[in-house]
């Protein structure tokens, strides 16, 4: 029984990375543009993210940073400490961005849980207040987040309801992206 419920977690991983294979291809190429034209311009890439999706965030830059596959000049990117001294981590990252971001930079947040407007949409005002774009890698559960975002903002929803498939989607979502970034500043590697 216990190795048939793991067997099935695989295959559920699996099933939903097949599903969205097609539907997630064109958010993605409009986020790996979108950073390749910020990078290039030289802006940075912001990236955060909250709960445990912070580590998602701290994975993504140091991927951008140091490399993904291919060997190349780091990249303009730092994750922000969701986890700061400050109590609400929401208004530590939000202080963040406005202390960090300049126009042209970008934010990349992660939420592999579902958020309401409040909480993203002091992370995502503070932004566009300093007009940076943002890419949002979030889960099915995200509806509040959709209006906060900008025509110019990219969103990539994972469509299922566990944590845990979101995130593990993210990761692949980060791969992607950072091939993407890498085929188009270094070209086709071996």
């Amino acid at each position: 029984m216990l190795e048939q419920r793991i067997q099935q977690q695989f295959f559920e991983s699996a099933d939903l990375q097949y599903q969205v294979a097609e539907s997630l291809s064109r958010p993605l190429a409009a986020a790996a543009q979108m950073l390749v034209d910020g990078i290039t311009a030289g802006g940075r890439v912001l990236c955060c993210g909250l709960g445990l999706s912070d580590l998602d965030a701290r994975y993504m830059a140091a991927l951008l940073v140091g490399r993904f596959e291919q060997e190349r000049p780091g990249l303009a990117a730092w994750s922000l400490d969701a986890l700061s001294r400050q109590v609400d981590a929401t208004a530590a990252l939000t202080r963040q961005i406005q202390a960090l971001g300049h126009p042209g930079d970008m934010l990349l947040l992660f939420e592999a849980q579902s958020a309401t407007r409040a909480t993203h949409g002091a992370l995502l005002d503070a932004a566009h207040a300093q007009e940076m774009s943002v890419i949002a890698l979030t889960s099915n559960l995200d509806e509040d987040l959709r209006g906060a975002l900008l025509d110019t903002d990219v969103q990539i929803r994972v469509p299922h309801s566990r944590a845990a498939r979101v995130a593990e989607a993210h990761r692949l979502l980060s791969h992607c992206l950072c091939d993407a970034v890498d085929l188009q500043l270094l070209g086709a590697g071996e």
